[in-house]
């Protein structure tokens, strides 16, 4: 598949390697980029619904306000990327790298981040209503104002979060990691570990 994104033509396929590429406001649905290098490419903005990007490397990518509804992103490596604003409604980001992303008012309702990493990740204001986070690594990761009513965080290790303000209400903690540095909300009574 080719695409013209600001006059200059692009090889959109399986292993492309696109990065640093400027693909903001590209039109990506249902493409398949899996394993493709992404890695510092612009795709703020850009339509990335339904497209595969499993095992791609999108580290320091920036994807700003880009729709990735019901994206496959599973074990996809967002080390350091910029996802504020996107929509990752959906998503399948199992077994995903997204240590110190930015994730800042994301949304990430009823995505599937199994076992991923989101160590130092900054999710403040995020949505993570209903969302799939069983064995997520979520330590050190600034959670301020995050909206985690319904989410399941079965085994999910929260040493050192920063849980300040958010909302916990029907949220799964069965059998979470914690310690003295993790902070809840006001009032809030974490479960025996």
């Amino acid at each position: 598949m080719k695409i013209i994104v600001n006059g200059k033509e692009y090889t959109i396929k399986p292993d492309a390697n696109l990065s640093g590429t400027n693909l903001s406001e590209a039109d990506l649905r249902n493409t398949k980029l899996w394993n493709a290098d992404l890695s510092g490419a612009n795709l703020s903005n850009a339509n990335l619904s339904n497209a595969n990007l499993g095992e791609a490397d999108l580290s320091e990518a920036d994807l700003s306000n880009a729709e990735l509804y019901r994206a496959e992103l599973s074990v996809a490596d967002l080390r350091k990327a910029d996802l504020e604003g996107a929509d990752l409604r959906r998503a399948n980001l199992r077994y995903a790298n997204l240590s110190d992303a930015k994730l800042w008012n994301a949304d990430l309702s009823g995505a599937y981040v199994i076992e991923a990493d989101l160590s130092d990740a900054k999710l403040d204001g995020a949505d993570l209503r209903s969302a799939t986070l069983w064995n997520a690594n979520l330590s050190h990761s600034n959670l301020w104002r995050t909206k985690l009513n319904g989410a399941n965080l079965n085994g999910a290790n929260l040493n050192g979060a920063n849980l300040s303000e958010a909302n916990l209400s029907e949220a799964n903690l069965t059998n979470i990691e914690y310690d003295d540095e993790t902070i809840w909300p006001e009032g809030f009574k974490p479960p025996m570990s």
